[in-house]
């Protein structure tokens, strides 16, 4: 029997992690190909490769974010071969079984739920070996009515065998962002999210975690993320876990957690301060709102006092990258509420802030009540909202306006001081300046066109004095430092436009290396001669007193930025002042 595990990824680097777990189990009596795709492949390509390998029974594992695709992908097939038996699994289609099976009588079964055994099971009886009837866990329908059978017992995950053992992905491990799990289960009730009706957290087998971890790692891989709901629930498991990924890491790798950052204690925080290299661990903490009665809604317990305090601390200690996630939309959340849960988490500053949009997942709490709390949303995939009772359409538009910019503009920490001195300065908050910069953004049309690393410094530029609130002389000055230290050599193409002749830049290099004093101690300390002072250096004017800057105070002060460029590595910055040089 010709047997195939299929899903369409978000991108081709991601690597699914679930159709592995099953191949894996259905071993030896079976062993299912993978084929993975992307949701941007043509349909008739995916269908025509599938065709190919003339499949018995095809699997297809579903999410939020390929089941559409996958849709076309399965009416295709079935027309094409009419005999293969056609299985779906995954969050998408578990919770909602009957409305998929309406909606797809193309579909032979669903699995509902933990999928390793039931799986294996459909395999047995489509080989003759057993009936369907004696499945647990599944959905089908038979002479026109919807059967549901009832789920089974769970699994002993520590008896689960690895999904990471087959040759033919060891060309591809060091390509791919690579998904490892050593828990199932959440302990909170998040009513938005579907890790909330599983009740209780169950654990893989830890020394087989490990030996995973290390042939993953002999075999190339350099990310690798781990998908457990909360990763820090167990103290005690989530410390042996970072020694061990302290101990034996490959060099470059890098390992990604989800965090509940409020339960997270200063004395672990500490230890990965202290011992982890900088770079191998990276955070993701889901924070959502800091609305108590919205977090009191959908059931999400935070102290977001202590979170704070995890967020400053793994900060301070400069190891770790952090990524904290906002929703909007929640009940009760209002445009006034968001903008303050906005502005309360990007005081902190993290790496990276990602600005998400509820989506009402089948299964949830919060798709349950949704006409409680007025919500209008998309009836197919991500079923994300329009509104509810407290936030209109023209209040989602704008908080998506902000969502852009701030990932252009924040996210990328391509203007890292200039940004700074925005929202602390000039704006009234960080939410007021993504946002209104968001807006003119959509207005102008620049959603729709790509962008160049020079063309984000001159929108940014446009809209500044469009707005009329900044000093632009302070405003340039830090885009032209953000800009070159974006540079490990002479930019060819700066976004400015030409300030200084080149007799006047000649003169003050000639001053320069007949007098090295007056630039300062640092500019001796480089140590160039004619040569190296034109080939390395770039001259420029700005208006900002950089020795001020550097110790915390932005004073305008008329002078020239000299930034040296040497062999490939970060640039260092001079200010000389204009009547010194």
């Amino acid at each position: 029997m010709n047997t195939i595990l299929a899903t369409l990824n978000a991108k081709y680097i991601h690597a699914n992690l679930a159709i592995r777990y099953l191949r894996a189990y259905a071993r030896p009596e079976f062993d299912p190909e993978i084929a993975e795709y992307t949701i941007k492949d043509p349909a008739i390509n995916i269908v025509a490769d599938l065709y190919s390998k003339k499949p018995d029974v095809v699997g297809f594992s579903c999410y939020i974010w390929n089941i559409e695709e996958t849709v076309t992908v399965i009416r295709l097939l079935k027309k094409v071969s009419p005999s293969t038996k056609i299985i779906l699994g995954g969050p998408e289609v578990t919770y909602d079984a009957g409305y998929w099976l309406k909606r797809l009588p193309e579909v032979d079964v669903i699995v509902m739920g933990e999928g390793e055994a039931v799986y294996k099971d459909l395999l047995h009886v489509y080989a003759g070996n057993k009936s369907l009837e004696s499945v647990p866990g599944i959905a089908y329908i038979l002479e026109g009515k919807l059967k549901v059978h009832a789920g089974g017992p769970k699994l002993d995950l520590k008896e689960l065998p690895s999904p990471f053992r087959f040759e033919e992905d060891i060309p591809e491990l060091g390509k791919r962002i690579l998904y490892i799990e050593t828990s199932r289960g959440c302990p909170f009730n998040c009513q938005f999210c579907l890790s909330s009706i599983e009740v209780g957290v169950r654990y893989f087998n830890r020394e087989r975690i490990k030996e995973d971890i290390r042939y993953l790692m002999a075999n190339g891989a350099r990310t690798i993320k781990f998908v457990d709901r909360t990763f820090n629930i167990s103290r005690s498991y989530a410390m042996e876990m970072f020694q061990f990924l302290i101990d034996e890491h490959v060099p470059g790798t890098v390992f990604q957690f989800e965090i509940t950052g409020d339960i997270m204690r200063p004395e672990v925080i500490q230890f990965l301060n202290e011992n982890a290299p900088a770079g191998l661990f990276r955070f993701e903490i889901g924070v959502q709102s800091t609305n108590d009665l919205t977090n009191e809604l959908v059931k999400r317990r935070q102290n977001f006092e202590k979170l704070s305090r995890t967020v400053r601390m793994v900060k301070e200690g400069g190891k770790i990258a952090q990524h904290l996630d906002l929703i909007a939309g929640l009940p009760e959340e209002d445009y006034d509420s968001f903008r303050n849960t906005f502005n309360d988490v990007f005081v902190l500053r993290p790496e990276e802030l990602q600005l998400g949009f509820l989506k009402l997942l089948r299964g949830t709490g919060l798709r349950l009540q949704a006409e409680q709390y007025g919500y209008v949303y998309v009836d197919r995939a991500p079923y994300e909202i329009f509104s509810n009772n407290v936030l209109n359409f023209d209040d989602m538009l704008r908080i998506k306006q902000t969502e852009d910019v701030l990932e252009k503009y924040w996210n990328a920490h391509r203007m890292d001081r200039t940004v700074e001195y925005l929202v602390s300065v000039v704006f009234p908050s960080p939410f007021d300046f993504f946002q209104e910069f968001g807006t003119y953004w959509e207005e102008i049309g620049w959603s729709r066109i790509g962008h160049q690393l020079e063309d984000l410094f001159k929108r940014l530029e446009q809209f500044l004095l469009h707005d009329g609130r900044a000093n632009m002389k302070i405003v340039r000055s830090l885009m032209k430092l953000d800009y070159l230290s974006s540079h490990k050599f002479q930019p060819r193409k700066p976004w400015w436009e030409k300030e200084m002749t080149k007799e006047d830049q000649s003169a003050i290099y000639r001053r320069l290396l007949e007098e090295p004093t007056i630039a300062g101690e640092r500019f001796v300390e480089w140590e160039l001669n004619e040569r190296t002072l034109y080939k390395q250096t770039y001259l420029i004017p700005i208006a900002l007193d950089l020795e001020s800057y550097e110790d915390g105070l932005i004073e305008e002060s008329e002078g020239y930025l000299l930034t040296l460029f040497q062999n490939g590595q970060e640039p260092e910055f001079l200010f000389l002042q204009k009547e010194t040089v």
